[in-house]
């Protein structure tokens, strides 16, 4: 599909929530909300898993609602937890497991909500914290790193949780404001603001949190363990200042700025630098 249908079909969709709004709103609300939560690609099958995750062992762990897999690689008893962006899954990591498999720990890699091989159809932050919060009652891992909107489920994830078992974590090119990623939403369907305000109202009522709540900046100010923000200023997906809001409220963070590497952040010069940091003082 060429990129030009490609925008006429997200631009009709926008327009048919923006007249749905003035008929049924609540149904205009809940239609915005799927198309904001729904991955379209990320998923996998165990027929046709990459090869990367066929080296793990795989265990599959549940919640109340839903069951994910748990990708272990397994070696000593410190423990890495690896928590992926949107529209992606466990194999993101494939470049940066050799870096830290070499250090003998033992490598935790999960898929997200809809992802994977992940029940469900429907994203969340605070869904994807319970995965966390499954994981870290089971291996209690002490270092966790997460990338894109994974990163800003890490900062939700301890915010929230206060998990005493995690030493360090590291977030790499990690959106902060929930509001920020609405407004670009919006505007790439070209929604009315009448739909944003019923989409964020969609919000309240489905988590009991303003999307304000849903901030970095927020999620980071109670932190108490160190960490690594990291960067890039060439990213197109996710603004380079969000991680400057987290990086103000995040006392104990170290920020690296790289250039280059657009949003994936793959680069082994960033990899020995995390590593680096987490067994520091080992």
């Amino acid at each position: 599909m060429t990129k030009s249908i490609t925008t006429l079909i997200v631009k009709a969709i926008g327009f048919y929530i923006n007249c749905l709004s003035f008929i049924l709103p609540q149904k205009a609300g809940k239609l915005a909300y799927k198309f904001f939560s729904e991955p379209r690609k990320g998923k996998l099958n165990l027929q046709n898993l990459p090869e990367v995750l066929k080296t793990a062992e795989l265990e599959i762990l549940n919640t109340e609602t839903a069951e994910f897999p748990v990708y272990i690689w397994k070696g000593n008893e410190t423990k890495i937890l690896l928590v992926h962006g949107w529209e992606s899954n466990a194999a993101r990591w494939e470049a940066f497991l050799p870096h830290i498999l070499k250090t003998g720990s033992t490598v935790l890699a999960l898929d997200a909500p809809a992802h994977g091989l992940a029940s469900g159809k429907e994203f969340n932050v605070p869904s994807y914290a319970l995965y966390l919060d499954r994981v870290f009652k089971k291996y209690q891992p002490g270092f966790m790193i997460g990338h894109s909107i994974g990163g800003a489920a890490c900062l939700y994830y301890q915010h929230y949780f206060q998990n005493t078992a995690l030493n360090k974590m590291v977030i790499l090119g990690a959106p902060s404001d929930l509001s920020v990623l609405i407004e670009n939403y919006a505007q790439l369907l070209s929604l009315n603001r009448k739909v944003i305000n019923l989409l964020e109202l969609h919000f309240y009522r489905k988590f009991k949190k303003k999307t304000s709540d849903f901030s970095g900046s927020k999620l980071a100010s109670n932190l108490t363990i160190e960490g690594i923000i990291s960067h890039d200023t060439e990213d197109d997906v996710v603004a380079f200042d969000e991680s400057l809001k987290i990086k103000k409220a995040w006392k104990k963070a170290h920020f690296i700025e790289t250039q280059g590497l657009g949003h994936s952040m793959h680069d082994v010069k960033l990899y020995n630098r995390i590593v680096e940091f987490l067994f520091q003082n080992q």
